[in-house]
């Protein structure tokens, strides 16, 4: 085999041979998928994944690559899929193998297709099937494999996560081969052992630096002190119900630390729904832990899923990440559609959630059209053989487990991190607001004449442009400021850091948002208003509010509900979220807002009335489904793609990573990023170009419209939901 080749030439000249890159592979995919008892499978998978490349169209087609030269490419992944096919038909078991290995560039096929397209190419191509069995048998050989006994459900991601260990295997590989530099720098991080030293002596300082010794104080500190003391617990799934300002961040990372060390588990992931609070949050842990140690992750770059062997080709699918650093931290979106995808780039990852620990934030935000495939697999990777800790993590807690609406989590044992008794008390000491609902609908105008008279406040709106409603309403005022998915993260971080700077210094600032400001920003109103909407939602808002707890007298901050005659809502599960939310407040005081028990009252009305699987994913992963599985898998309906501002600093960035696409270059283009929805962009060109890549054009648009400093894009579009913000770019 010492002729035949797996990649052209690197930068030194040296050509990647077919053998070496085969056993390197396998043997890096059997270490990864020994995590969940894959190991043996993995190996076969990773040994026989490139056998088609023996084919010697396929070799002149490198040679040709390598001179330049325009190529019609060989399909390769099919014939190591076909051999599985041939050896394993018989057992019904091919799938394990063949799937995987058809699918690492073009993604994970329907058996039935794939198995089609097999018999298509054998039938077609016979004289290749003697090439590729002879290239197997130059390979070492492997033992006898057995196959894990699984329900249909746990088969489904046992395959996913097989497919995940190949990926990763050969990315990496092949990284190594075209630049080396790169690959050295990847296993530089910290221990958990290292980060959880650098975590308490964090812990220390800031105790010793705080004076005050306020009931917002204590409470925090008593989480705090539970949270390390349920992690000396098992794996499994647990739960972390915490007031608003609790200090459900750092407690949470206080017990994945602490769980880590105790379990020897290797990544903490956090998985947090809004995108505009990535930054806060990563920025913290880095600040706690050191930059060495946190992955931010909440885009890809725009990434080709063919089999080409052009360098710009392998830049690109080498760019997006696999998660391999202790500490992640990324969207709901970014865990869950990979979870449910058939791509390579977005599957990649998955195997590196096994023996890891992930923090699922604001819970009670998962779409609950999807819930039963979703807990279904959230329930999967906390058992054997992946032995993963979910920690599910808000102010509003649902309680799956306990509802007769989704059977996918009953009986599913759920250990509650802070002492039922003990969140009862954290809650009523925690009463740092009182809530009034105004019934009687508001206009636009009326609402801008009451908020130009309060020196601060926060306006809570359910869409973007209900949103530039009011603003308009309220007019020219140099306090004013907007907060949604319309503003670039640069411009994000701008407004949350001039508006906490204005609050301290006592000036007045009118903060008008969409819901990315309800989970987890660390901002702090004396009164907030906030649209009828999903009762959750209308308790993160008042966490906006009061949130210190610091106002003059004791007194408490005022979180208005109001019912705009102008407003919209998101149709879907949030509409019915919102009329659940208007007959509770209709029947009940306000006031017991302030009270857990409403909030689990509130979502067994909400489950009642809504499909868990509306799509019928679980129906499709039981057929082995994965491109449907993955087309219907999506926590907002609507695709979205990355869209550059208008700005100065664009041209050289988009030029560098033109040149260069990686990791680093799409990184600095991030800040400068509006995602919009598909629709919008195809809706109406005349302000966004596609962006080419070797002149081809690739989901990515430049805008040439105005980019305005306090709207942000404000181009004509129809508003479906802000409810989960998308940082997908793909």
């Amino acid at each position: 085999m010492h002729e035949l080749y797996a990649h052209s030439a690197n930068a030194l000249g040296y050509w990647h041979k077919l053998d070496q890159h085969l056993t390197e592979v396998a043997a890096q995919a059997k270490k990864f998928a020994d995590e969940f008892n894959g190991g043996h499978l993995a190996e076969w998978i990773g040994l026989w994944h490139d056998l088609g490349k023996s084919n010697s169209a396929f070799q002149k087609y490198l040679v040709a690559c390598s001179k330049g030269e325009n190529a019609q490419s060989a399909p390769h992944a099919i014939w190591g899929a076909a051999l599985a096919y041939m050896a394993l038909k018989d057992t019904g078991r091919w799938q394990e193998i063949a799937l995987p290995i058809a699918g690492h560039h073009a993604g994970l096929y329907q058996p039935g297709e794939l198995s089609q397209k097999i018999v298509a190419s054998l039938d077609e191509h016979k004289d290749l099937v003697k090439t590729v069995i002879e290239t197997a048998n130059t390979l070492p050989s492997l033992s006898k494999c057995s196959f894990p006994e699984f329900t249909t459900m746990e088969r489904e991601f046992f395959i996913r996560m097989l497919f995940s260990a190949l990926v990763d295997a050969d990315y990496l590989n092949t990284e190594n081969h075209f630049n080396s530099d790169i690959s050295k720098k990847r296993k530089i991080f910290p221990t958990m052992c290292e980060l959880q030293a650098r975590f308490k002596e964090n812990q220390n300082a800031l105790l010793n630096g705080t004076k005050e010794s306020s009931s917002v104080n204590r409470i925090r500190h008593e989480v705090y002190n539970a949270c390390i003391e349920a992690a000396a617990g098992s794996t499994g799934i647990y739960r972390l119900t915490v007031p608003t300002g609790g200090g459900k961040t750092r407690s949470s990372l206080g017990f994945a630390l602490e769980h880590a060390v105790n379990k020897k588990m290797k990544h903490i992931v956090f998985a947090i729904p809004y995108t505009s609070i990535i930054d806060q949050t990563a920025s913290e842990y880095c600040k706690i832990l050191g930059y060495d140690a946190v992955l931010e992750h909440h885009s890809l770059a725009p990434v080709t899923s063919d089999e080409g062997q052009e360098p710009e080709k392998i830049a690109l699918r080498l760019a997006t990440e696999n998660w391999e650093a202790p500490i992640i931290v990324t969207t709901t979106i970014q865990l869950f559609e990979s979870l449910f995808s058939n791509k390579p780039s977005r599957v990649r990852k998955l195997h590196n959630l096994a023996n890891s620990i992930i923090i699922i934030d604001e819970v009670q935000a998962l779409p609950p059209e999807i819930l039963s495939p979703t807990l279904d697999v959230i329930k999967i990777l906390a058992a054997p053989p992946y032995s993963a800790t979910i920690i599910l993590c808000t102010a509003t807690q649902p309680v799956f487990e306990d509802s007769h609406y989704i059977d996918t989590f009953a009986g599913v044992v759920v250990q509650d991190i802070v002492p039922k008794d003990m969140q009862k008390n954290h809650f009523s000491a925690m009463r740092r607001v009182s809530y009034a609902y105004r019934k009687a609908p508001v206009r636009w105008d009326v609402l801008a004449e009451e908020i130009k008279s309060m020196p601060q406040v926060l306006v809570v709106l359910n869409t973007r442009k209900d949103a530039l409603a009011l603003i308009d309403a309220i007019g020219k005022d140099d306090a004013l400021f907007h907060l949604s998915t319309l503003l670039c993260g640069a411009h994000r971080k701008m407004v949350l850091r001039n508006v906490r700077r204005r609050l301290k210094a006592g000036l007045p600032v009118k903060l008008i948002s969409t819901q990315v400001i309800e989970a987890g920003v660390d901002i702090d109103f004396p009164a907030v208003y906030r649209s009828i909407g999903p009762l959750d939602r209308i308790v993160q808002a008042a966490g906006r509010c009061n949130r210190e707890g610091k106002l003059s007298g004791h007194q408490k901050g005022k979180v208005i509900i109001f019912e705009p005659s102008e407003g919209r809502a998101p149709k879907g599960p949030y509409k019915i979220g919102l009329e659940k939310a208007r007959l509770l407040l209709s029947d009940n005081d306000a006031e017991k807002l302030h009270q857990p028990e409403i909030h689990q009252v509130y979502f067994q009305r909400l489950f009642a009335d809504i499909d868990p699987d509306k799509k019928r994913i679980q129906r499709l992963r039981e057929q082995l489904d994965f491109p449907e599985v993955a087309k219907n898998y999506k926590l907002i309906e609507q695709d979205t793609v990355p869209v550059l501002i208008n700005s100065k600093s664009v041209e050289k960035r988009l030029k560098q990573w033109k040149e260069k696409p990686s990791k680093s270059t799409w990184q600095r283009l991030q800040p400068l990023l509006v995602n919009m929805f598909d629709y919008e962009i195809k809706r109406d060109m005349g302000w966004v170009e596609q962006i080419l890549l070797n002149n081809k054009p690739i989901d990515f648009y430049r805008s040439y419209g105005k980019y305005d400093q306090i709207k942000g894009i404000v181009h004509a579009f129809d508003d479906p939901s802000d409810l989960i913000v998308s940082e997908e770019g793909t």
